[in-house]
């Protein structure tokens, strides 16, 4: 009986040689595209292909007309391998243009998140006060819990949802993050 053939190593990730090292950085990326079908699949199998990391996604049709959609990614890696990821970006058809939005240093970005968090007595009341120093809203509401939605950077949403995991937190949902570049021009 013959041995199993041995199963090929996988390719080393670009972020091997980086990891514990402080020269990860975090980049979003604007990416403006046909608005058909398969655009977004191979735009996430070059990423997952060369083992790159995606953080956040979000895609939505910005011009109808034209038929144009806007994928914003949040990936995080070595310098170097953020740049091979722009250009790799651009190379591919149907892409318009590809715009790190980090290296242009004026962008806005947002994210959108609701929060489920259950309590009763002085665990809902802290839940209401929290939520109102972070502006929240609820936008509905039961004798046992809570759904609060929350606008901000990214960083705001972690903060809220680690302050409400004592009290309650119970679920997230994330709409990934959105962005713009600020003053006139487009990307």
């Amino acid at each position: 009986m013959n041995a199993p053939a041995p199963i090929p190593a996988a390719p080393p990730s670009p972020y091997s040689s980086a990891i514990g090292k402080s020269n990860i950085e975090r980049h979003t990326l604007s990416v403006l595209v046909d608005n058909e079908p398969g655009v977004l699949a191979r735009v996430v199998g070059l990423f997952s292909g060369r083992g790159y990391n995606i953080e956040s996604l979000t895609v939505a049709e910005v011009a109808h007309g034209e038929h144009l959609s806007r994928i914003t990614i949040v990936t995080s890696g070595p310098p170097e391998a953020i740049e091979q990821i722009g250009h790799q970006l651009e190379r591919l058809v149907p892409i318009h243009a590809v715009t790190d939005l980090t290296k242009t240093g004026k962008s806005l970005e947002r994210e959108l998140a609701m929060i489920k968090v259950k309590g009763r007595g002085e665990d809902r009341s802290e839940a209401l006060r929290l939520a109102e120093a972070f502006r929240a809203r609820v936008i509905d509401a039961s004798i046992e819990s809570f759904v609060f939605e929350l606008t901000g950077a990214a960083d705001k949403i972690d903060s809220f949802v680690e302050l409400m995991r004592p009290i309650g937190l119970v679920e997230v949902s994330r709409t990934g993050v959105a962005a713009i570049s600020r003053g006139p021009e487009p990307i």
